[in-house]
């Protein structure tokens, strides 16, 4: 299962997000990180993704938030599986490295497109350098855990594009990338250029 941490509005507003954008002022859910590790173990789950908002509002930008949701689920279910995906946090190593700390078995960041659709439809305050970079920090940094990251396609790439793109994400370190069909949440997003068939994604598989 997927928990979205730290509210449900970012600070952001990336063209292919549906996710509402603003500004939330600093209000954080403090027992947020108990309510998830009391529901995570309810359920039972072996394998857990949490996931977050951006939070440009925070000085840490919830890092510690995260952390610590880390923490209190391994010690509610010890042998869980977690997953833990985030923004760029600024760019700041900072906090970066609290979440890093925390030893998710999955740490993920998703670069989301290819160089040239990067400044078209993620925020501005976004990077295609920097998102390589908080990748690369983590394959540094994390000494057993997985580095993931995910790349949409169809939203206005050519081919050659991503095999960049993948050649960036292997150059950093990346253990896992997933690749997705773009679709457009509302008619005002950014629209999907096309849909890649199965067999196209049989060779970016390859």
């Amino acid at each position: 299962a997927t928990v979205m941490l730290l509210g449900e509005v970012c600070t952001r507003g990336c063209r292919f997000c549906a996710v509402t954008s603003g500004h939330p002022g600093g209000a954080v859910d403090g027992r947020e990180p108990e309510h998830v590790a009391q529901a995570v173990a309810q359920l039972g789950l072996r394998y857990v993704v949490l996931t977050m908002v951006d939070r440009d509002d925070l000085p840490d930008g919830g890092a510690a938030h995260v952390a610590r949701t880390i923490g209190l689920l391994r010690e509610r279910q010890p042998g869980l599986l977690v997953e833990a995906l985030t923004g760029d946090f600024g760019g700041s190593e900072a906090p970066l490295d609290v979440v890093l700390d925390a030893a998710p078995d999955v740490f993920g960041h998703n670069l989301e497109v290819t160089r040239s659709m990067t400044p078209r439809v993620r925020d501005r305050r976004c990077s295609y350098e920097r998102s390589l970079a908080v990748l690369g920090r983590a394959r540094d940094r994390l000494q057993r855990g997985l580095v993931k990251s995910s790349l949409m396609v169809g939203i206005g790439e050519a081919d050659d594009e991503i095999y960049e793109a993948l050649a960036d994400l292997r150059r950093v370190g990346v253990d896992v990338v997933t690749l997705g069909q773009y679709l457009r949440p509302t008619p005002r997003h950014a629209p999907v250029a096309r849909f890649v068939t199965p067999d196209q994604f049989a060779r970016l598989r390859r």
